[in-house]
């Protein structure tokens, strides 16, 4: 899978946030859902034009972004 194809960032959209493509949802709003004990399930249930695929892409793009990110002193 690759997180591109799911996941954007644009300044006009909610001040440039990660966002699943298509939509005003936040990468940090599904992660906090799934934070507070949201399963998958219970995301699809609750926004019901999301897919599976688009939820897998806030994984995989937030994986990129810990991987490369700078390590603290």
């Amino acid at each position: 899978m690759n997180y591109k194809n799911y996941i954007q960032r644009t300044s006009d959209i909610l001040l440039g946030k990660p966002v699943i493509k298509g939509t005003r949802i936040s990468v940090e709003q599904i992660l906090r859902k799934l934070a507070e004990g949201y399963t998958i399930e219970d995301l699809l249930q609750s926004y019901p034009h999301l897919t599976k695929e688009q939820i897998q892409a806030v994984f995989e793009y937030t994986a990129d972004i810990i991987a490369h990110e700078t390590p603290m002193d």
